[in-house]
């Protein structure tokens, strides 16, 4: 499977529902091979930084991995 274990910090005054990539301070991914191993992440990736969570909390989405499409001699790949 490739998924991608997307990590939100967002801000306490944020409601859950409402932390999304767009509203979190910050963003950090991670591949992950699995919906339990994409869950792990979220809780690891985290604890590495404890300062980072101060005020804050980690939403944890997993998602599947984009692809890039193949580029043709002289395009660049694009995402779809």
């Amino acid at each position: 499977m490739n998924l991608l274990a997307v990590i939100l910090i967002c801000t306490s005054a944020t409601a859950h529902a409402d932390c999304s990539r767009e509203t979190a301070l910050d963003v950090q991914t991670a591949p992950a091979s699995s919906p339990f191993n994409c869950m792990m992440m979220g809780q690891v990736t985290p604890a590495r930084d404890p300062e980072l969570l101060q005020g804050h909390y980690a939403k944890t989405v997993c998602e599947r991995r984009r692809l890039a499409e193949p580029a043709t001699p002289g395009r660049r790949a694009a995402l779809p």
